[in-house]
């Protein structure tokens, strides 16, 4: 019973490695979901803010936004237990936009405060966005992380020449091309639309499907299932044995 004992606690040590081993990496960084969205469209984007101290929590996040390709119209939704400030100003040199307007000033930052993630948790701070730039590949917001205890992390390392993912990779939007016949001026819209940009905290559309990708918590998931099926599989196996 002993031999059987430890053999059944080695599979199932081995099956909870390998789920975990997996699963961290999910949740390893400050990432945009989803990550990928259409050029010249309008679209919900969540910054994706996991804890990864087990000593302290997230108590601040900040996110700037590309001045280079500025965004006219940016919207927050409101977080339940975070106060959120939407910083505007001059970008540091106009930009001419898609459709020939030059662009002097824009949103530069969004600040949430006043919650908390905890150990262990993440917490998602949506945004409506648009228009996206036409003839751009990808956005990046980089994002500071401050903890309870004064720590601060920041998201904003570009991607290594070797193509390897940095320690601390900044969040990306890529930007594809639209498919023939698709609308590029899809997803929410501004309320005046021949109206100046102007930056509003309003709540948006409850689509979860838009918030982030599931597809990865479910495999995740039916990873973590096949490993306990076959530890209990073994178990069972060196029962059979130490009996015979």
């Amino acid at each position: 019973m002993t031999s059987y004992v430890r053999r059944a606690a080695t599979v199932a040590a081995g099956a909870l490695a390998l789920t975990v081993g997996l699963a961290v990496p999910a949740l390893a960084h400050v990432t945009v979901n989803p990550g990928t969205a259409v050029q010249g469209s309008w679209t919900k984007i969540a910054f994706r803010v996991p804890n990864e101290r087990d000593n302290a929590s997230t108590t601040k996040v900040e996110v700037e936004f590309p001045t280079d390709h500025p965004l006219p119209f940016v919207s927050v939704r409101p977080v339940p237990g975070w106060d959120v400030k939407l910083t505007r100003g001059k970008l540091p040199k106009p930009v001419v936009s898609d459709d020939g307007d030059t662009i002097t000033e824009s949103v530069l930052k969004i600040t949430w405060t006043g919650g908390k993630i905890e150990s262990g948790q993440f917490q998602e701070f949506e945004a409506s966005v648009g228009p996206l730039p036409k003839n751009v590949d990808a956005l990046t917001f980089p994002t500071v992380q401050t903890y309870s205890n004064d720590e601060v992390v920041k998201w904003a390392d570009a991607p290594k020449a070797d193509g390897s993912e940095p320690e601390h990779p900044a969040p990306t939007l890529k930007l594809v091309a639209a498919e023939e016949g698709e609308d590029d001026q899809h997803g929410a819209a501004p309320a005046s639309p021949g109206a100046a940009p102007t930056v509003a905290a309003a709540a948006s559309d409850d689509d979860d499907d838009e918030g982030g990708n599931t597809t990865p918590a479910l495999v995740l998931g039916g990873l973590g299932l096949v490993a306990g099926l076959v530890g209990a599989g073994a178990g069972i196996t060196a029962l059979r044995r130490s009996r015979g």
